[in-house]
């Protein structure tokens, strides 16, 4: 009797491997943990600033989750070779948005913002294949500083939810917290160097679970406004009124947008190279696509324009798992918070110096795979000209990051572009990298260490030896 044989089944790539339920949806948590307060913060800042009421801030925290949900889960899945990008990039309110969008509301009210956003998004869908093919212009030496300035940048985000809002105050920088935002990061530090397995991966979602029992008997978690939250909640499009359309508004927001496409093209760059898969022009393409719909959603939903969100990179680094269902489990939670008041209340009863001292470390992950790109750049002989270029993009990027207002007696247009250190590190790193090595008759290839005895030939069967471990990992 003649035995025929199956074919032996291809290898699934780990960005595509299902997990079982019980890890996926906790690994799921711990990205829900890490990008919650960021997710958060945009909606609190931008109704704080224009006077809004508590229950309109309300709406607007609903809308924005419900949005990240979708975005989330459409990059990670995509919808067709069109929309998302397929990779393990979770989207949340991108903090481009947050000087525009005040000056804007304060000056012409928000139904001109969802105006701005609405056309600004429409040109961006169309822009979006223009831009992917731009991705030469994207090599280490830009990415590298955009990816490192997004992390430094944001470190200081969650300052407040450590210490608080007014360094004046009496409470502020009390010892308790910072203790308790210290003893977070010692515990992740003791899990991701003891803990193996499933459970080292986990370390984050470990020290905020323990870190908030800590914090119960020092009265630092309150549960008081689950019970006031809805159950279901769903604010109608335009809540503000229709919107309206002003050429300077539409003309910032499209500026913002392309910022967001800069700073999403370096976070799928980033990430592809974390998990193994490369992205290819079209699926860059289909992710900044995202992007512009994720704007002209905000404009109808009455939210915020979403983008990938650095701190799950530096979450996909430090944990190595590289499944794309996991943040799309992550943006169906999202989602269903945004439909579930009361599901959000409960994140959000975290203490902040617990989510400030995790959302710490991630941040400063993702400035550690920025300068893992700048490793790949050469800074010696004819390329020495790059350590200025690296000199004065950080500069510029980071004068507003500590001292805010900075630009402050400088034109509305300018503050809204060079306020923000991302936008700032993006147009100067951008610029100079075109001057320096594209234009003119000296032009130089890109910055790559080239030969058979540089470190990537020597890292070459190493990669290599790495790639055929995850395949028999993923064939067990």
């Amino acid at each position: 009797m003649t035995h025929v044989s199956n074919p032996p089944r291809p290898a699934v790539h780990p960005v595509d491997e299902v997990l079982p339920p019980l890890r996926l949806f906790t690994l799921a948590l711990q990205h829900l943990f890490i990008m919650y307060a960021g997710a958060v913060a945009v909606p609190l800042i931008v109704g704080g600033a224009l006077g809004l009421t508590k229950d309109e801030i309300a709406m607007l925290v609903n809308a924005d989750l419900l949005l990240c949900g979708v975005v989330t889960i459409i990059q990670a899945t995509g919808l067709t070779k069109w929309l998302g990008v397929r990779l393990p990039l979770a989207s949340g309110a991108t903090f481009t948005v947050l000087t525009p969008m005040i000056i804007i509301g304060q000056t012409q009210g928000l139904p001109t913002v969802y105006g701005a956003f609405i056309v600004a998004g429409l040109l961006g869908i169309l822009a979006a294949p223009l831009f992917s093919k731009m991705v030469r212009f994207f090599p280490p030496l830009v990415t590298g500083i955009v990816i490192s300035v997004i992390g430094l940048s944001l470190i200081g985000v969650n300052v407040p939810l450590i210490a608080g809002n007014d360094p004046t105050a009496a409470d502020f920088g009390l010892v308790p917290n910072v203790l308790l935002a210290g003893f977070v990061v010692l515990m992740i530090v003791l899990f991701t160097k003891f803990l193996k397995g499933f459970f080292g991966q986990i370390a984050v979602l470990l020290a905020m679970v323990i870190a908030t029992l800590v914090a119960v008997p020092m009265g630092l978690v309150h549960m008081e406004s689950v019970g006031d939250a809805a159950w279901f909640g769903f604010a109608a499009p335009f809540r503000f009124g229709p919107p309206r359309f002003e050429i300077s508004a539409i003309i910032a927001m499209f500026i913002v947008l392309m910022v967001t496409f800069t700073e999403s093209t370096a976070d799928m760059l980033a990430v592809g190279e974390i998990v193994g898969r490369k992205p290819t022009e079209q699926q860059i393409a289909a992710g900044l696509r995202m992007d512009a719909v994720s704007q002209v959603l905000a404009g109808f939903m009455n939210s915020f324009p979403d983008t990938a969100f650095a701190e799950n990179v530096g979450l996909v680094s430090m944990t190595g798992v590289r499944s794309r269902w996991v943040v799309a489990c992550t943006g169906g939670l999202l989602f269903l918070m945004g439909l579930v008041p009361k599901l959000g209340e409960v994140i959000a009863s975290i203490p902040g110096p617990v989510v400030g001292g995790a959302a710490v470390v991630m941040f400063a992950m993702v400035t550690s795979v920025g300068i893992e790109n700048l490793k790949k750049v050469s800074f010696s002989g004819k390329y020495a000209h790059n350590l200025l270029i690296v000199a004065v993009a950080l500069s510029c990027a980071l004068l507003p990051a500590y001292q805010p207002l900075f630009f402050k007696q400088f034109p509305d247009w300018f503050q809204v572009i060079f306020t923000s250190p991302i936008t700032s590190a993006v147009i100067v790193v951008f610029v100079l990298n075109l001057l320096f090595n594209h234009f003119g008759a000296d032009r130089l290839p890109d910055p790559q260490p080239e030969g058979p005895g540089d470190e990537a030939s020597a890292l070459a069967p190493i990669t290599e030896l790495d790639e055929l471990v995850q395949r028999d990992l993923a064939l067990t």
